[in-house]
């Protein structure tokens, strides 16, 4: 071996080595934030379940609402019956 065989060695081996580091923190990220993971995640989903209840109590009223409003539509043509 010659020198410039042990200097190519521990640059390819240092290369090649950043390269499955990055691949490996990549892929712990994507597995941390698919899986929600740890407190922050579970923060995350409470927030998210206390807007969807809230979506879903607004879009109950918003029905009540149009129903009513169909209701007195129906009363002010005439037709009186609901369908």
């Amino acid at each position: 071996m010659n020198v410039e065989e042990l200097i190519v060695i521990p640059i390819v081996l240092i290369v090649f080595g950043s390269i499955v580091v990055g691949l490996c923190i990549v892929c712990w990220t994507l597995v941390r934030l698919f899986t929600g993971g740890g407190r922050g995640g579970q923060v995350l989903r409470t927030e998210e379940s206390k807007m969807i209840q809230e979506i879903y109590k607004g879009l109950t009223k918003m029905e009540q609402r149009v129903e009513t409003l169909e209701t007195l539509l129906l009363e002010r043509d005439g037709k009186g019956n609901k369908s």
